[in-house]
């Protein structure tokens, strides 16, 4: 048998592993059919599913990783360059130098550092050392540099190893301070492990010697807590929490709060140590305190400026008063929320968006009219802006408290909630109002529903437990600003925007308390529900591109590029945050019949109550993330029918590739791949006994669809079963009563033999063996699955 009449898999087990092989590159250096990718969750409904894990079919790496080449491989029919666009692009995502694409003939090298392409025969395969020293002269690359590259990951039996993603931001970071880069940024979205992250980069820099002593920068006591004793608790012994402004020189890695080193009364306790004590400062959210160069915060970098700085966030900030651009310079890398998304690391979601009549239409009080508390309203018009920061209305709150718990009470009850409201005032009346609406679970347990706020011990006191996933209690957490940022909520499942939203920074903060994944525990995705139309944000360029940075220019500066306008309410400067670093806008509280004045105006009370007027639901949409990371907001039925047709544009094309495939489940799945889920359309329809050819024939075609037990009788009453005989015969019908029941993807499986029912008939191998072979057996089903769908 010539080549061409070889699989690729053959090709790969006879001519391209061997090469390989040849070259030098051992077991451990060769990784066949490496997914790097989780497979995207595509979400309808409330049904789930994944998609295709990204695959390349060799990865090779000199030392664990740090990987050298891609290899793609294509059958003998075609090129042997057939698979290098292919390999490039994988090799872009995974940051490697060198692609290789073979047919088995031969293989195409292309270096895309250098961009030189060039064939090689099967016997000029490079040897790992030969590929290696290539990459050092690529990239001028000297002998102290490649001590501190080659510094081994942090490893021990059954301790997490990188994603893809994580590997290449930290090779990266690592790469340019042995360099000499004093200032690396580095872009990742909320979720994908930033902490885990800088672990590995404050390791192996320390690790080589290059970097002795170290520190770690955070806002929040939090933060410090939780990664002293999770991603860096290998440094045990070695690292310190400096508290009560005790500098103890003898350690190596110190975690810090900005707090404690600058102090609130002028207290500088950092300038106890020499400016250049420490080699390196790591920044966790260095959008915050950091990035703003008046900042009290800044004065600590400035102070150990001769130390490498690496800056960790999620959301760059780019205004006229901070910059993280203008501070780091460009990230090394960026990975962001969509990336996350696509690659199924991140939880995907849906948003639904409510309008209140109040909110849509305005509030204009009547002439003379008084609040609750005898004073008369300013006589002008109030919208969504205003409400709870200027003006109460009652039953805009009951309405908001009533619509969570409806949608708790449809989906879960349980299910992790954070509210987050204008103020510390607003998210007390709120918990009130949701303990109205839950009276029932509340009683069981008045953790229920808690306020946690900057203000309140009690509720801080439980957050530690809000995140924990063992812990049922409290599922809402009711918040203003304390939980916008550095809070691993991972089994958030509905996050409630009750708040108004201009900065992209807090929104991208906010939305990031949902986006880890828990599978294990059922979190597959999570539902945004919108009040304040904040999730207009999602449309905007700067959700999930970098922010612009900002210029400004004097009158006789020349104009080399555009200003951008300052996003209005910014937040995340990290001044005057208190102990906790959380600068939290506190309302005030009523506690008698007289609300709080203004501090301007005696007559003028800081807000309006109004307890007379009524607020209803005026619309109420939802719409999911696409594949392209847009909302849509189409019908689940209309989406579907759109995105079958742009497979299949008519009925023809589909019933041709149907009854072609050797698998139908192929096509589903491929279907599924561009967000077509036919499980959510059937539960949608209610139409449970029709299988997915009747559906998608149903819904993009308009035919009048037939159940799976009306095909079943069909084929029996076609007397198509009596072309087989004894033993063949029983497996056919069996087979037929399973599709009945289960559909087709259930019998397409050779798996399926091994179930009771086929068991009674005899063993796999007597089965198989009744139709003349496992290849007889397989055509015997695919003619079956043909006669099912004859009409």
């Amino acid at each position: 048998m010539g080549k061409s009449h070889l699989s690729e898999e053959d090709i790969k087990l006879r001519y391209i592993t061997p090469a390989i092989q040849n070259a030098g590159w051992d077991n451990k250096q060769i990784r066949m059919e490496y997914a790097f990718t989780a497979g995207r969750i595509i979400l309808r409904g409330n049904i789930t599913a994944r998609g295709r894990k990204k695959s390349a079919d060799y990865l090779l790496s000199y030392k664990n990783n740090f990987p050298l080449a891609i290899v793609e491989a294509k059958d003998n029919t075609q090129p042997v360059g057939a698979g290098l666009q292919q390999a490039t692009d994988y090799a872009k995502a995974l940051d490697v130098p060198y692609v290789y694409a073979s047919n088995g003939d031969g293989f195409v090298e292309q270096n895309l550092i250098t961009g030189e392409v060039k064939e090689l025969k099967l016997e000029e395969f490079p040897s790992p050392e030969a590929l290696y020293q290539r990459y050092r002269i690529d990239k001028g690359i000297d002998e102290a540099e490649e001590k501190v590259m080659l510094e081994p990951y942090y490893y021990i039996p059954n301790y997490k190893t990188p994603r893809y993603y994580q590997r290449v931001a930290i090779n990266r970071a690592v790469d340019a301070v042995a360099k000499g880069q004093n200032r690396v940024l580095v872009v990742s979205a909320t979720g994908t492990g930033k902490t885990y992250m800088t672990f590995q980069m404050i390791y192996r820099l320390w690790k080589s010697g290059l970097k002795k002593k170290i520190l770690f920068l955070a806002d929040r006591n939090v933060l410090i807590d939780q990664t002293m004793t999770g991603d860096f608790k290998p440094f045990s012994g070695k690292m310190t929490k400096v508290q009560n402004r005790n500098l103890d020189s003898s350690y190596e890695i110190y975690l810090a709060l900005y707090q404690q080193l600058v102090g609130d009364d002028g207290e500088e306790a950092y300038r106890q140590f020499q400016p250049n004590f420490f080699d390196l400062i790591v920044i966790d959210e260095c959008h915050r305190g950091s990035a703003k160069e008046e900042s009290a915060w800044r004065k600590v970098l400035d102070y150990f400026t001769e130390a490498t700085h690496i800056g960790c966030t999620a959301t760059p900030i780019e205004t006229k008063e901070a910059s993280s651009f203008t501070y780091f310079g460009e990230p090394i890398y960026e990975y962001s929320l969509k990336q996350g998304i696509d690659d199924g690391f991140l939880a995907p979601y849906k948003v639904i968006r409510i309008g209140l009549d109040k909110d849509l239409e305005g509030y204009r009080p009547e002439a003379g009219k008084v609040d609750k508390h005898g004073y008369e309203i300013e006589d002008r018009e109030y919208n969504v802006k205003d409400f709870d920061r200027n003006i109460v209305i009652d039953d805009r709150t009951r309405v908001v408290a009533s619509k969570i718990s409806e949608f708790l009470k449809k989906t879960d009850r349980f299910s992790k909630t954070i509210v987050f409201c204008v103020d510390i005032e607003h998210a007390e009346r709120m918990r009130q109002s949701l303990i109205n609406e839950n009276k029932d679970l509340y009683a069981e347990n008045d953790r229920y529903i808690m306020r946690i706020t900057g203000d309140n011990d009690i509720g801080k006191a439980q957050l530690e437990n809000f995140i924990d996933e063992e812990s049922p209690y409290p599922v809402i957490a009711v918040t203003s600003k304390l939980m916008t940022t550095g809070v691993d909520a991972k089994m958030c499942k509905l996050i409630v925007l009750e708040n108004n939203i201009n900065s992209m920074t807090e929104f991208k903060q906010i939305i990031g308390r949902g986006t880890r994944l828990l599978e294990d525990y059922g979190k597959t995705y999570f539902t945004i529900m919108d009040f304040r139309n904040a999730s207009r944000l999602f449309a905007d360029p700067a959700f999930d591109g970098k922010p612009e940075v900002v210029i400004d220019l004097g009158g006789d500066d020349p104009v080399d590029e555009p200003e951008t306008p300052t996003e209005e309410g910014e937040e995340g400067t990290g001044e005057d945050t208190g102990t906790d670093g959380v600068k939290e806008d506190d309302g005030e509280y009523v506690t008698d019949d007289t609300p709080p004045f203004d501090d301007e105006g005696e007559d003028k009370p800081r807000k309006y109550y109004v307890g007379d007027v009524l607020v209803k639901v005026l619309s109420e949409r939802v719409q999911y993330v696409d594949k392209d990371g847009k909302l849509i907001t189409e019908s689940l039925i209309d989406y579907t029918k759109k995105n079958i047709l742009e497979q299949y544009s008519r009925l023809d094309d589909f019933l041709s590739t149907w009854t072609e495939a050797e698998r139908k489940q192929a096509i589903i799945d491929e279907l599924q791949d561009d967000g077509v889920l036919l499980e959510a359309v059937r539960q949608e329809l209610g139409k449970t006994e029709l299988d997915d050819f009747d559906l998608i024939c149903h819904i993009a075609y308009d035919k009048a669809p037939l159940t799976k037990k009306e095909r079943a009788e069909n084929v029996k009453k076609r007397h198509y079963l009596y072309k087989y005989s004894d033993v063949a015969k029983e497996v056919i019908e069996a087979l037929l009563d399973k599709y009945a029941n289960d559909g087709i993807k259930e019998i397409e499986d050779t798996k399926v033999l091994q179930l009771k029912e086929f068991q009674k008939i005899g063993s796999p191998m007597k089965i198989v063996k009744a139709f003349g072979g496992k290849e007889a057996y397989l055509k015997a089903v695919q003619e079956l699955e043909n006669e099912i769908y004859y009409a």
